[in-house]
């Protein structure tokens, strides 16, 4: 995998990732620059509860205007929602709109840096569910919403969480319609011809797969296509990589780098879909946009639309 860390990391997608290491799957086959502005510390104004992944309403103060984000997904919320300038510091993966690259970077899902976060006084940290330093930032009175998006109707759920703190309501659904639109725009354009079509979107090459029910599988159906990793083997399966060999799936989507080397691998010189050159491969970039559950999911349906116009275009060998 091209990049220096993990594909859910670099992805801000945590994706159950210890669920899908859990053995179902080998059982699937054999073997504008944001200012941070002054310190003015914590907000004293009113506070909302605002219920997110843990339940109870958790304390936020009223438009938060000195927020960290530990995950891209919802940085580029924010983003999305108008609030980029309230951003005084994001996850080091963090890295669309631009606006975002020259904010202080506090570390990652695993190791989020408690010291430089706090150092930023925020008013309000955004994290998934699973970040360990949750707990911490709220025993030092840190407003804290831990959010995840493991689906379509997950990721609209977040987005209008989020547009509630920032003290817009209805803006977070109001995107998510936008984004529905999109996707309907999008699957429209998919060639009737290729509708139905089995598609492997490999995640990672160990190989982890976009299973059937997670939210890029979730795309794949609303776009009219078919997916060779039933819901049963979860969001993000690793697969033995036999199961892939047999499923034989009608197109492989991938980052370039790893979809090159793929006739390399044991047994996979023998898929069709290699050998026909029914395939896509994305760069880094336009990976990370496929499997962030965020504002740009719109966008990246119409790029796997224009993958399958693509290869409706392109006479078989």
């Amino acid at each position: 995998m091209p990049g220096s860390a993990p594909w859910w990391r670099r992805a801000g997608t945590w994706l159950l990732l210890a669920t899908a290491c859990g053995g179902a799957a080998q059982a699937a086959g054999p073997g504008a620059s944001p200012s941070a502005g002054p310190s003015t510390g914590p907000s004293t104004g009113p506070s909302t509860g605002i219920t997110d992944d843990r339940g109870p309403p958790a304390a936020v103060a009223a438009a938060p205007r000195r927020i960290v984000t530990l995950l891209p997904s919802l940085t580029e919320t924010v983003c999305a929602l108008q609030a980029c300038e309230r951003l005084v510091g994001t996850d080091r993966y963090s890295n669309w709109p631009d606006a975002v690259l020259a904010l202080p970077k506090v570390g990652g899902l695993d190791d989020a840096q408690l010291e430089r976060i706090v150092a930023l006084k925020p008013d309000l940290v955004l994290v998934s569910g699973s970040a360990r330093v949750a707990g911490r930032l709220q025993a030092l009175g840190i407003p804290v919403l831990a959010l995840e998006a493991n689906s379509l109707a997950d990721m609209r759920r977040v987005m209008e969480t989020v547009a509630q703190a920032l003290g817009r309501p209805g803006a977070g659904t109001a995107l998510a319609d936008r984004i529905d639109q999109r996707i309907a725009a999008a699957g429209a354009r998919v060639p009737a011809a290729l509708r139905g079509q089995r598609v492997y979107f490999e995640i990672d090459s160990a190989p982890y797969a976009a299973g059937e029910s997670s939210f890029v599988g979730e795309l794949l159906t609303r776009l009219g296509l078919a997916n060779i990793v039933p819901a049963a083997l979860g969001p993000f399966p690793k697969l033995n990589p036999e199961f892939v060999v047999r499923a034989q799936p009608d197109v492989v989507m991938a980052v370039q780098d790893d979809l090159a080397k793929m006739p390399g691998r044991p047994g996979w010189a023998s898929l069709r879909a290699l050998r026909e050159q029914r395939s896509c491969g994305f760069s880094m970039a336009r990976y990370e946009m496929l499997i962030r559950p965020g504002p740009r999911t719109g966008e990246a349906a119409e790029l796997l639309a224009n993958c399958m116009v693509g290869l409706a275009a392109t006479p078989r060998p």
